[in-house]
C-alpha cells in the first residue's frame, strides 16, 4: 500500500458506537477504526469465486507453509476483517478451509498458512497437495467468511495460541496494537520451530511484552496461569488444539474474563444426540447413525465420496437435499429459506429416518 487509506464516516444515529474512535480525523475514520465499527455489524454469507494466482510461498516454521495469492486480473481482493477465512478450491477438487492471516489493510493479496499432515497421521490429503502449489498455479477461493468474528472488547483482550492456531489471530494482534487497545499474548507450541511467524509476531507487537511457551522449554502449559495473565473484563480468543481448548474453557467463567471465543481444529464432539437413520435415495441404502457420531460420519462408511471440509457446520461444503423426513439443523450454513429441503450431514440431526438425494 502506499499510504493510509480511509473511509468516509457513516451517518450512525447511536452515539454510543463512536466509543472508542480516537482514529476519527476530520470526520474520515482510518481503516482500524472503520472495521472497528463494521464488526459491530454481522456480516451475512458471501459466495463469490474468486480466480486467483499463487503469487509466492514462504516456509514458515517445522512442516508450515505460508501461500500467497493475488487475484488473476491484478485487481484488489475484496475486504475482510479479522477472522475470516476463506474455501480453498485444491487442483483435485478438495475444498479446504483457511484463515487468513495477512494485512486486512492490504488487499493486494491473500495469505493463508497450512501445516503438513500426512495422512498415515490423520490427514485428509489437503494439507499435503496444497504443499505441492507452486508459483503461477492457479486456482479459485470461495469466500471469505467469517465463522470467528472479533468483536469489540474495551477492557482489552486475551490471545492464546498454540502453534498453527497462530493463523486467525495474527490480524487481531494487528488490529489491537493500531488501536492502542490493552491485550496480551500467550503463544504455545511443541517447539520453537512448530511455532510460525515468530519474527513477524515480534515486528507487529514492538517492545510489548509476549509470553512464549514451547513444551519443550516451559512444560505443558498451565490454563489457569493463561487465564490469570488477562486484562479485567477482556474477551479470550483462543485458537489450537482441543486439549488447549478444553483446558481453558474449564476455567471459564471466571471474573477476569467477560467472553470466550474459540476455533477449533477438529470436528466438536456430539452432544445431546439421539440415533436416527439416513436412507441414501440413489442407491437404496438404510446408514444407521450413532448418538455420538454425526451424520457425516455415517454416510462416509457407505459413500466415502461424500463432500466435506469444516465439519463445523460453517461451510456448507456437505449440504444435501433432503426428499422426506425431520431434519435437526445445528449449522451456521444455511439461510432460513434453505432449511426446509436440505441438510447440513457434518453437525445436523433428523427424527427417525431421514431420505437424502444421492
Amino acid at each position: 500500500m502506499t499510504g493510509p487509506a480511509h473511509y468516509a464516516a457513516p451517518d450512525i444515529p447511536d452515539s454510543r458506537l463512536y466509543r472508542g474512535f480516537e482514529a476519527i480525523v476530520g470526520g474520515y475514520w482510518t481503516k482500524a477504526a472503520y472495521r472497528s465499527w463494521r464488526r459491530r455489524k454481522p456480516l451475512g454469507r458471501i459466495d463469490r469465486d474468486l480466480h486467483v494466482r499463487v503469487s509466492r510461498i514462504d516456509d514458515e516454521g517445522l512442516d508450515v507453509r505460508a501461500i500467497w495469492f493475488e487475484r488473476e486480473d491484478g485487481s484488489d481482493l475484496p475486504a475482510w476483517d479479522p477472522g475470516a477465512h476463506v474455501d480453498v478450491v485444491l487442483p483435485s477438487g478438495r475444498l479446504r478451509q483457511y484463515s487468513l492471516n495477512s494485512d486486512p489493510d492490504d488487499l493486494s493479496a491473500y495469505r493463508i498458512s497450512v501445516r503438513r499432515i500426512e495422512p498415515t497421521a490423520g490427514g485428509g490429503g489437503g494439507s499435503v497437495e496444497a504443499h505441492f502449489l507452486s508459483v503461477g498455479d492457479r486456482l479459485v477461493l470461495k469466500g471469505p467468511r467469517n465463522a470467528f468474528p472479533f468483536v469489540d472488547s474495551p477492557a482489552g483482550y486475551l490471545f492464546v495460541a498454540g502453534g498453527i492456531g497462530i493463523t486467525p489471530i495474527l490480524p487481531m494482534l494487528r488490529d489491537v496494537v493500531r488501536r492502542g487497545v490493552p491485550y496480551e499474548f500467550v503463544y504455545t507450541g511443541r517447539s520453537r520451530e512448530t511455532m510460525p511467524f515468530l519474527a513477524e509476531i515480534r515486528e507487529i507487537v514492538g517492545d510489548h511484552e509476549i509470553q512464549l511457551w514451547p513444551d519443550d522449554e516451559m512444560g505443558t502449559p498451565d490454563a489457569a496461569k493463561i487465564i490469570s495473565l488477562a486484562p479485567a473484563g477482556a474477551a479470550l480468543y483462543c485458537c489450537g488444539p482441543m486439549p488447549m481448548i478444553d483446558a481453558i474453557r474449564a476455567q471459564i467463567p471466571d471474573p477476569q474474563i467477560d467472553t470466550l471465543h474459540y476455533e477449533r481444529f477438529s470436528p466438536p464432539p456430539v452432544l445431546g444426540g439421539r440415533p436416527f437413520r439416513v436412507r441414501l435415495e440413489d442407491s437404496d441404502v438404510d446408514v444407521e447413525v450413532g448418538a455420538e457420531e454425526s451424520a457425516l460420519t455415517a454416510v462416509r462408511r457407505v459413500r466415502p465420496t461424500q463432500a466435506y471440509s469444516c465439519q463445523q457446520g460453517f461451510c456448507g461444503t456437505c449440504r444435501v437435499r433432503v426428499l422426506e423426513g425431520e431434519v435437526e439443523h445445528r449449522d451456521h450454513a444455511l439461510a432460513d429459506y434453505e432449511r426446509d429441503g436440505h441438510m447440513i450431514l457434518c453437525v445436523s440431526r433428523a427424527k427417525g429416518t431421514v431420505v437424502i438425494d444421492g
